[in-house]
């Protein structure tokens, strides 16, 4: 599922005054991770993703990661934060228009 416009805009609304539940840090990209962000999204459908200064990955990398591994969409990509969406499969709480 692909993000349009007008969708994007609706979650960055939504996201603005969230808080990242997840930081990379030193380790970067790792199992602890990807289960801490699969748990976010599941319970959560918008969580905010923060890329701290010593982690190896890049944001590309990370976003990359998260479209592919996580199979969820980007919603937004600002700084070294990034904003994920994935909508719950059973029940849904964020309506896109």
């Amino acid at each position: 599922m692909t993000l349009t416009g007008k969708q994007r805009r609706h979650l960055r609304a939504l996201g603005h005054h969230l808080q990242p539940v997840v930081i990379l840090g030193r380790q970067g990209l790792t199992e602890g991770v990807n289960r801490a962000v699969q748990e976010a999204l599941d319970q959560h459908e918008l969580v905010k993703v923060k890329v701290g200064g010593e982690c190896p990955d890049d944001r590309e990398a990370v976003q990359q990661w998260a479209e592919q591994t996580v199979q969820c969409e980007v919603a937004q990509v600002l700084g070294n934060t990034l904003l994920l969406y994935r909508r719950h499969p059973t029940k849904p709480v964020i309506e896109l228009p």
